[in-house]
Order: structure tokens, then C-alpha cells, then sequence
């Protein structure tokens, strides 16, 4: 059996061996190649969509190197803009990935007011390669987003300082989570009615998770009561990662004693493959009930 898609329309052709409905691994991976071939054919005739998920990003770079930029005391740098700008990056860069969860969860959510995930369902194919194609489309989309947020980046004056291999792996990092968080986005998606509803509800958890956080603010400046939240945040493990794999942790910086703080590398994977286990489980499961 082989799937064809062509913008919005996807047609199925051959059959599949009849009885055994499982389908393998093989073929739930080309079905899921192909859906995602269906989502960034969709994504490049609305290249509008990928401008404005720049301009974000990149008016938060803007606006934060240079209002808080000087005002904001480092550990181990004090006042100093220059080492803010580094600072911040890492966080921009973590709070860029996670907000392609509602443009994840709005896309499935329109697929699901036109009917387009009940004619999915209907075709003899894997039950996650639809979803699966989607969260792969958008994680293509983030690495352009990634990609262009990083040359503005260096333009304002941020710099890599440990080397092209850990650079990648910091950027292989993001990506991950940022993959992870799509599958929330995608479950959000199937639980709501409407793609406004599906921004709307991508978006209000994300501001406290990424605020409440060592993104833009180190911990220590927070309250008592707050730093254990903000240092076991999996956002903050993440952006603590690729500040140690970018190399722009200030020379004096000493990380909180909280496990995640501690051994951030590897708290961002586990946070991310836990988050992936789990959504995409509820996802697939909602997704096979879902009514569109």
C-alpha cells in the first residue's frame, strides 16, 4: 500500500494485506514521511507563517540585549550587558523552540475543523504517522527559525566560545525539545475546537514556564519559595545546556545545587524523551477518538 499526498488531499493506493492491521515499522515511517511532505508543502504556501514566527523571537532579542542588557546582575559578571547578551541567548533560543507548540496544536486543530484528521483515519495507515508527519513538518520549521535567530544573534553580539561539536549538540538539544513540546502542542490540538482555541491554549501555560525559569533572570534573584520551582523547571535545564555547550556561562558562575543545575545535559534529554513518551501516547490515543 503506498500514500500519496498532494496539498490537502491524500489518497491512498494498493492494498494492504487483509486481517493484520498492525502496520510496520517501516511502513508507519513512510507514512509519516509522507504526511510530513503534506505539512511543509502546506507550510511553504504560507510562508507568512514561518515571517511572523520570527519576528518574535527576534524582537525578544532585541528588546531584552538592549532595555535589560546592563541592568540585570550575572554571578560572576555583575552588570555587565555584553555578558547579559550572552546569558540571554540561551534562553531566547529555548523559549523560540517550545513556542512551536501552538503553531503544532493550531494546525492539527484546523486539520480537525475541516475534517482533514477524520479522512486520515479513515485510510489504512499507521495511527501515528499522522501526527508524527505534523510534529516532523514543525521541527523542520523550527530549525529555519533556529537557523535565522541565530545569525541575528551574532549580529547583536552574542558568540559561540566552545567549538563547532559542542555548538551542534547544544542546537541538536533545542531541537529535541522543541520536538518534545510539538507533541503537547499536538494533543491540545486534538482536544479543542477551534485553531484559535489551540494558540490560545499553546501559549498561556508557556509564558510561566519559560518566566519562571533561568532563561531571562538568574534563580538566585527570585524568592525562596520560587527558586526550587525555577531550577527543577525542565525549560531551565535546557537553557542551563546550551549555555555550558555554547560556552556563555560567565567565568565565575556557579550553577544552584539542584540535580537538573547540576548535570543539565543530561536533565534536558531525560526531560525531553520523558515528555515525548508521554504526550505522544496521549496524543495517538486521542487521536483515535477524536470526532473532527
Amino acid at each position: 500500500m503506498s500514500t500519496t499526498v498532494t496539498g490537502d488531499t491524500t489518497t491512498a493506493t494498493g492494498p494492504r494485506p487483509v486481517g493484520d492491521q498492525r502496520v510496520g515499522i517501516r511502513q508507519g515511517l513512510r507514512d509519516s514521511l509522507v504526511v510530513m511532505q503534506r505539512n511543509l508543502l502546506r507550510m511553504m504556501r504560507i510562508p507568512e507563517v514561518v515571517v511572523f514566527g520570527l519576528i518574535q523571537p527576534i524582537m525578544f532579542v532585541v528588546l531584552f540585549s538592549y532595555v535589560f542588557g546592563g541592568s540585570i546582575n550575572i554571578p560572576g559578571a555583575g552588570l555587565d550587558a555584553d555578558a547579559y547578551r550572552q546569558f540571554l541567548m540561551g534562553g531566547i533560543f529555548a523559549q523560540t523552540v517550545t513556542f512551536a507548540t501552538a503553531g503544532a496544536g493550531a494546525g492539527i486543530a484546523e486539520d480537525m475543523q475541516k475534517g482533514i484528521i477524520d479522512r486520515f483515519r479513515s485510510l489504512p495507515m499507521s495511527r501515528g504517522a499522522v501526527l508524527t508527519g505534523r510534529t516532523l513538518a514543525d521541527l523542520v520549521q523550527t530549525a529555519l527559525i533556529l537557523v535565522v535567530l541565530t545569525i541575528v544573534a551574532l549580529l547583536v553580539g552574542w558568540r559561540i566560545n566552545e567549538g563547532v561539536p559542542s555548538a551542534l549538540l547544544a542546537f541538536g538539544l533545542l531541537l529535541l525539545f522543541g520536538y518534545a513540546f510539538t507533541w503537547i502542542g499536538a494533543l491540545i490540538g486534538l482536544s479543542v475546537r477551534s485553531p484559535e482555541a489551540a494558540t490560545s491554549g499553546g501559549l498561556v501555560w508557556l509564558f510561566p514556564l519559560t518566566f519562571v525559569s533561568v532563561a531571562f533572570v538568574p534563580s538566585e534573584g527570585m524568592p525562596g519559595w520560587l527558586q526550587p520551582v525555577a531550577e527543577w523547571n525542565p525549560f531551565s535545564a535546557t537553557v542551563l545546556a546550551v549555555r555550558e555547550l555554547f560556552g556563555n556561562l560567565p567565568p565565575g558562575y556557579q550553577a544552584p545545587d539542584a540535580w537538573p543545575m547540576q548535570n543539565p545535559v543530561l536533565a534536558s534529554v531525560l526531560y525531553s524523551v520523558l515528555v515525548i513518551l508521554l504526550f505522544r501516547t496521549l496524543a495517538v490515543r486521542k487521536y483515535k477518538t477524536a470526532a473532527g
